[in-house]
């Protein structure tokens, strides 16, 4: 999966510097496939891969988590 987010991640860059290199017709559509490819297939499942394992729950803000919080400020005034 790493593999295949570099691969595409390239390949979309690799599209928008053709578009602005080049001076013909399509450049404008090879800068907007580059970036439709970036926002629409390359970060989900960046944010996809980087994700799977969490668990969410730590990233809340529950009463447990904010007193978790509130008990380490605490202790680092001391």
């Amino acid at each position: 999966m790493k593999y295949l987010i570099a691969i595409l991640f390239i390949l979309s860059l690799g599209s928008i510097v053709t578009g602005y290199i080049l001076d013909s017709e399509y450049s404008q559509k090879l800068i907007g496939f580059g970036v439709l490819g970036l926002f629409i297939v390359v970060f989900p499942l960046f944010a996809y891969y980087r994700w799977k394992d969490k668990d969410l729950k730590d990233y809340m803000l529950t009463k447990e988590n904010l007193d978790k919080m509130r008990e380490d400020q605490h202790e680092k005034k001391y």
